[in-house]
């Protein structure tokens, strides 16, 4: 009959064999219970600095001091000849605030054939019709906004 070796620890008991085997792994590729307890205060140290970041950044875009509001609105096009289009837009905002503005023509496969941007002064009312002529390149078939900002 064939005899099986089980290996024992010192005192004799196999599983003393197993946990020394275990101890060894674990030495040899850095596991440990100090090491295991680090990696878990760096995980709730990085957590908290995510958190705490994401609530910054909402109070600061919440607050951010300028509590002007901007609306703008594309309310007609004429084209004028094959080199040039007025845009007509309303803007609103806060009496009293100047407003800039990109105004842009677009030919019929909607690439840019005329740009502006216009400086628009603060007036007494909230909302303000304007119209911006544009010399463009080629015939547009549309003149409107791209985008408005408060300077």
């Amino acid at each position: 009959m064939p005899t099986t070796e089980t290996s024992t620890g010192p005192s004799g008991d196999p599983s003393a064999a197993v946990g020394a085997g275990r101890d060894r792994l674990d030495e040899r590729y850095g596991r440990s219970p100090g090491r295991r307890r680090r990696l878990r205060f760096l995980g709730v140290v990085a957590g908290a600095a995510v958190v705490v970041v994401s609530l910054l950044w909402v109070v600061f875009v919440a607050f951010d001091g300028d509590g002007s509001e901007l609306e703008v609105r594309d309310t007609g096009y004429e084209i004028v000849s094959d080199r040039a289009v007025d845009a007509r837009y309303t803007v609103s905002t806060d009496p009293g605030t100047p407003v800039r503005c990109a105004v842009q023509a677009l030919n019929d496969v909607q690439a840019i054939v005329g740009w502006k941007v216009v400086d628009l002064p603060g007036v007494e009312t909230r909302s303000t019709t304007y119209t911006t002529s544009l010399v463009t390149t080629e015939r547009a078939v549309t003149g409107l906004i791209y985008r408005c900002w408060l300077p």
